[in-house]
């Protein structure tokens, strides 16, 4: 198991690289420069002169490498647009964000999930199954801006309840903090609760029709005990590997979300940074989400042998 994480640790890091290599290139194969876009027509002189400043006359070999040489020394670079803020710093503010609203949404997309997956399987064909599936289908098929609006309109403009936009840090408040990120959070948690409910349902109904289950119901064991100690424990493994992604996604940044609620996320930072061809940020952001998803991955690899001590990795 050890030989098998350290393997995966190292073909994570190449991953890693390959990625943050194909953007850094891809951005600058596309036509025009940053400076270009910002001065070129009030003061291409001072364009050029700010572009030589920032080493982006050079061949992109040359550029290249002295970011390589930066990044291994933990060195993002600084932000083009951010009056020369370090990229460290506009990533590390915007995380704490995206973790916020990526956990809660995470959390109620679970809760929801789980329960109305295992309720649906063990009522099969029932009232109640046809309505947990109708539901995560019209969860699944309504977009996520639409819904975050709507829950803006409802809760926020009709009834008062829950602020609008913008997000507070934990350090005003417990409830500060979560009454900003309660809508988002729905809105963003929605889609994949659907997702994961109709996995966790389709796992169960193929684990309750296993001949260890029928014995176990032999035993006398309580319906309770089968369903949620043999079942559900078995039934885990595809679940994971869908919440494993959903995780990664919501971490990623919920571009869509953080921009309906005003909140600067990683993902809103991302798509600002692409939108004024910040490079430093943009590849800073990049490596940041593929850090996440490779990890991610790996994570749930792990798990998998929690879950089912029969899995075993031996290369």
């Amino acid at each position: 198991m050890t030989r098998y994480i350290v393997q995966r640790v190292l073909h994570a890091f190449v991953v890693i690289w390959l990625v943050v290599t194909l953007v850094f290139f891809m951005l600058r194969a596309v036509p025009g420069d940053p400076f270009a876009a910002m001065l070129a027509d009030v003061d291409p002189e001072a364009a050029e002169a700010l572009k030589a400043k920032w080493g982006y006359d050079q061949p992109v070999y040359v550029q290249y490498y002295l970011w390589l040489g930066n990044l291994l020394q933990g060195d993002l670079g600084n932000s083009i647009y951010g009056s020369n803020v370090p990229v460290s710093q506009i990533i590390a503010e915007a995380i704490p964000r995206t973790l916020s609203l990526a956990l809660l949404s995470f959390t109620i997309a679970l809760t929801i999930a789980l329960a109305a997956g295992i309720v649906s399987a063990i009522r099969r064909y029932s009232l109640l199954d046809h309505g947990v599936t109708l539901t995560a289908f019209m969860g699944l098929s309504m977009p996520d801006f639409w819904l975050g609006i709507l829950l803006i309109i409802v809760f926020a403009v009709k009834l008062g309840w829950l602020p609008a936009i913008g997000y507070k840090p934990i350090s005003d408040g417990l409830w500060p903090w979560l009454s900003h990120l309660i809508l988002p959070a729905i809105a963003a948690g929605t889609a994949f609760a659907a997702i994961i409910a109709r996995m966790t349902r389709s796992a169960m109904l193929e684990v309750l029709q296993s001949d260890y289950i029928k014995v176990a119901r032999a035993k006398g064991l309580s319906e309770n005990t089968v369903v949620m100690i043999h079942a559900f424990k078995n039934a885990l493994i595809p679940v994971i590997t869908v919440m494993g992604i959903a995780f990664a996604l919501l971490m990623s940044g919920t571009v869509i979300i953080e921009n309906v609620f005003a909140i600067k996320g990683l993902g809103r930072v991302l798509i600002q940074s692409i939108l004024n061809r910040d490079y430093p940020v943009v590849q800073g952001a990049i490596l940041v989400v593929s850090v996440l998803f490779v990890f991610s991955n790996l994570v749930v690899d792990i798990l998998y042998t929690v879950i089912d001590p029969r899995i075993r990795y031996t290369d």
